[in-house]
């Protein structure tokens, strides 16, 4: 039986460079507003942070700034990006086209093992939905995320998707209490990961749409 103490690893993971690790530790504290969105930081601040040394930082800032989620400032320093429904909704609209199709991908492409890890996934994500844990389904969310771009198999669509998914997952966690349906939006989510695991596009695309429009109506509930 799968539980929320169970991995799910993702098939021959790389190791990570010190720029993935400053990346993946700085991402995670803006998406999770522990760096709050107008917050003023630096290289030497967050690299005493992180342990790491100002390089690996300055380089992962680059690539957040890149995704929209930092503004670099020359001589003025770097502030962790604001949130605007309107844009966040704009997102959506490309979103929606370049999800869908690596969902249909990902169904299609994807190998034994990562095929066990969607199903392993969906089972995770369903025990996320019943206990309706907020930061345990962001998590999940994340390695669906990571898992998808791998099975797709297609560098373009990676590129376009990784530029939405650090402003979309931050959006999310900033709201998620007063406007999200998180068991629907768990379950969803499991929905797309069966029908990966069992090579069924078309379903799997259904699925996403479906899931779109969840998280359209959960934007658009944040105006009021």
């Amino acid at each position: 039986m799968v539980t929320l103490d169970t991995p799910t690893r993702l098939p021959q993971p790389a190791e990570e460079s010190l720029v993935d690790q400053a990346y993946a530790q700085i991402e995670e504290r803006i998406v999770t507003l522990q760096l709050a969105p107008g917050q003023v930081v630096s290289e030497n601040m967050l690299a005493t942070l992180l342990g790491l040394g100002r390089t690996p930082v300055r380089e992962a800032l680059q690539q957040l700034a890149r995704e929209g989620l930092v503004v670099i400032m020359p001589k003025r320093g770097i502030v962790v990006s604001g949130m605007d429904v309107r844009k966040q909704l704009r997102l959506l609209e490309v979103r929606r086209e370049v999800e869908r199709y690596l969902v249909g991908s990902a169904a299609r492409r994807a190998e034994e093992p990562e095929r066990d890890a969607f199903a392993a996934l969906a089972q995770r994500l369903d025990a996320v939905g019943e206990t309706n844990d907020g930061e345990a389904f962001l998590v999940l969310d994340r390695t669906f995320n990571r898992l998808l771009l791998q099975a797709g198999r297609n560098e373009y669509a990676t590129a376009v998707m990784k530029l939405m998914q650090g402003l979309s997952r931050r959006f999310w966690f900033a709201h998620y209490k007063q406007a999200a349906n998180l068991p629907e939006a768990a379950q969803l989510h499991a929905c797309i990961a069966r029908h990966i695991a069992a090579n069924q596009p078309e379903a799997a695309m259904e699925d996403l749409d479906r899931l779109l429009d969840n998280v359209e109506t959960f934007t658009r509930a944040t105006l009021d």
